[in-house]
């Protein structure tokens, strides 16, 4: 007993050390600020990482360059402390970003990606009401990038190139968007466009997407993939094997 309550000790005291000495970039959703991480921010603190919830105009430039602002930013924050590796949480708009920054840049110390109800395949609402009036000046130019078609962003930047979780959410507060998607859905994205190729692991919560970063389900979700590489929901898919541990 007393050999395993030192081995139990001994494996923490790694977990803990580990997660002290890794990054966490946040990255916000379209037409929200960094605020709307904040919930996420303090339980990845807690959890020992040093946490960087960078702020970006959503609203104001194409996805090209918001994603050299906001991952570059985040990047250099780590990296000016000295904290690596490098992993990204994302939400909505702010996964699409890190995607096309890494069709460009090699991904180089980053070592995990959760992604929380992004548009990976983009959202059939984009495709409906973006010519409404109105609709460019509450979203800006990147809002009018995340359609569905061949010519917007979602489906020009191929594969993930690096270890990626996405959660996808089921529930909408929105039923008038969700009239425009595919079931299920979380109000602005339907599950199957938050997949991927190259994914690691997928998992699919009863959560809508303005709630997705502040749902405790969720963060344990994130915490877990961030620790392990994979989800621990019952319902999971878990694609990727992880040296040592030997699952899919």
């Amino acid at each position: 007993m007393i050999i395993r309550g030192i081995s139990f000790i001994l494996v923490l005291s790694y977990v803990v050390v580990s997660a002290a000495s890794e990054c966490v970039v946040l990255l916000h959703g379209l037409a929200r600020t960094s605020s709307s991480m904040n919930e996420m921010a303090g339980r990845l603190t807690e959890e020992g990482y040093y946490v960087v919830n960078i702020d970006y105009p959503s609203r104001k430039q194409e996805i090209s360059l918001l994603s050299e602002i906001a991952v570059g930013n985040g990047l250099s924050r780590c990296h000016e402390k000295n904290h690596n590796p490098v992993n990204f949480v994302t939400h909505s708009l702010g996964g699409i970003l890190v995607r096309r920054y890494y069709k460009n840049h090699f991904p180089k110390n980053i070592k995990r990606v959760v992604m929380l109800g992004p548009p990976n395949n983009g959202s059939e609402v984009v495709d409906e009401i973006k010519d409404f009036p109105g609709y460019k000046l509450l979203n800006g130019p990147a809002g009018m990038q995340l359609g569905t078609r061949k010519n917007d962003v979602p489906k020009s930047l191929g594969p993930v190139n690096f270890d990626l979780g996405v959660i996808a959410g089921t529930q909408s507060i929105n039923l008038i968007l969700s009239t425009f998607l595919p079931n299920p859905d979380d109000g602005k994205v339907s599950v199957e466009s938050t997949k991927v190729a190259g994914m690691c692991s997928f998992v699919a919560l009863p959560v809508s997407h303005p709630f997705l970063m502040t749902n405790d389900q969720v963060i344990s979700e994130t915490i877990n993939f961030l620790l392990s590489g994979k989800f621990n929901n019952q319902h999971a898919k878990n694609y990727c094997v992880i040296e040592g541990m030997g699952f899919k």
